[in-house]
C-alpha cells in the first residue's frame, strides 16, 4: 500500500481512519512510512486512527511491531483495540480490551456499556493470566512460525496461480481475474470439485471484488501440501 495514497484518502469528512497490520485479509504489514503519511493527513482534519492490534506480532520478517502510538504526532490520536483472540488463540473467550488518550476512553467507555453484555470474569482471569505468563511472548513467536511455514507451503503448492503474498497473518488472497472467473465462480469450484473452503471477498468492499480469501489458521502443513493438486484439479 502506498503511504500517499493512504493519507490522501483522509479527508474533511473523515472522523476514524481504521487500521489494521498485518491486515486482514491481505496480510499487509504497515509500519513507519503508513503512520509518517496518515500523521499529517490526520492532524489535519482533527480525526483520529483507530488501530486494530490483534494481530501485529503475527509478521513474518521478525520485527517487533510498528506501533502508530509510538509514532510522533500520533500518540494523542490513536486509539488502540487489542484482543486475546488472535495471537494467544483465545478465540471462544472474546476478551479485548481499548487504549487511547483518556479524552475519548469516557466515550468508549459508554459505548462499550451499551454494546457489551456480560463479559465474565472467568474469561477475563484467563486472558490475564495468558498475558502475564512468562512464556507468552515464546508462545506467540512459536504460533508465528508456524503461520509462516503453512504459509510458505501454499505460496509453494500456488506458485502458478496469481497468489498475493502475504507479509503477516493467517491469511492469503488469489487474484481470481487472471483465470477467468469471479471470486464466486473459482469458490465453487475449489469446493464442489477440491473440498477446498474459499472466501470471496466480494463483501469486504470495492476492492475486495475480485478476489479469494484462504485461511491457515488451523489447517497443518501435510493437508496443505497436497493443495496444488487440489486447485488443478478444481480450476485447471
Amino acid at each position: 500500500m502506498d503511504p500517499e495514497r493512504l493519507a490522501a484518502a483522509v479527508g474533511p469528512a473523515t472522523a476514524a481512519v481504521l487500521m489494521m497490520g498485518p491486515s486482514m485479509p491481505t496480510g499487509l504489514v504497515l509500519g513507519d512510512p503508513h503512520w509518517s503519511a496518515l500523521a499529517a493527513a490526520l492532524e489535519r482534519h482533527q480525526a483520529w486512527l483507530i488501530y486494530d492490534a490483534a494481530m501485529e506480532r503475527i509478521r513474518f520478517d521478525a520485527l517487533p511491531p510498528s506501533h502508530p502510538a509510538a509514532h510522533p504526532g500520533l500518540a494523542d490520536r490513536t486509539i488502540t483495540v487489542g484482543s486475546a483472540s488472535k495471537e494467544l488463540r483465545m478465540i471462544g473467550w472474546r476478551v479485548g480490551w481499548v487504549v487511547g488518550p483518556a479524552e475519548v476512553l469516557a466515550d468508549v467507555n459508554l459505548v462499550g456499556l451499551t454494546n457489551v453484555v456480560c463479559q465474565v470474569g472467568i474469561a477475563q482471569a484467563a486472558v490475564a493470566a495468558a498475558l502475564t505468563d512468562p512464556g507468552a511472548d515464546a508462545d506467540v513467536a512459536a504460533a508465528t512460525a508456524t503461520w509462516q511455514q503453512r504459509c510458505a507451503v501454499i505460496l509453494d503448492q500456488l506458485a502458478g496461480y496469481p497468489v498475493v503474498r502475504p507479509d503477516g497473518g493467517w491469511s492469503l488472497l488469489i487474484d481470481t481475474g487472471p483465470l477467468g472467473l469471479t471470486p464466486g465462480e473459482a469458490s465453487r469450484l475449489l469446493l464442489q470439485r477440491g473440498k477446498v473452503a474459499a472466501t470471496p471477498m466480494d463483501g469486504w468492499g470495492p476492492s475486495g471484488a475480485g478476489y479469494l480469501r484462504l485461511v491457515f489458521a488451523n489447517e497443518p502443513a501435510e493437508r496443505l501440501a497436497g493443495l496444488g493438486d487440489r486447485f488443478r484439479r478444481a480450476l485447471g
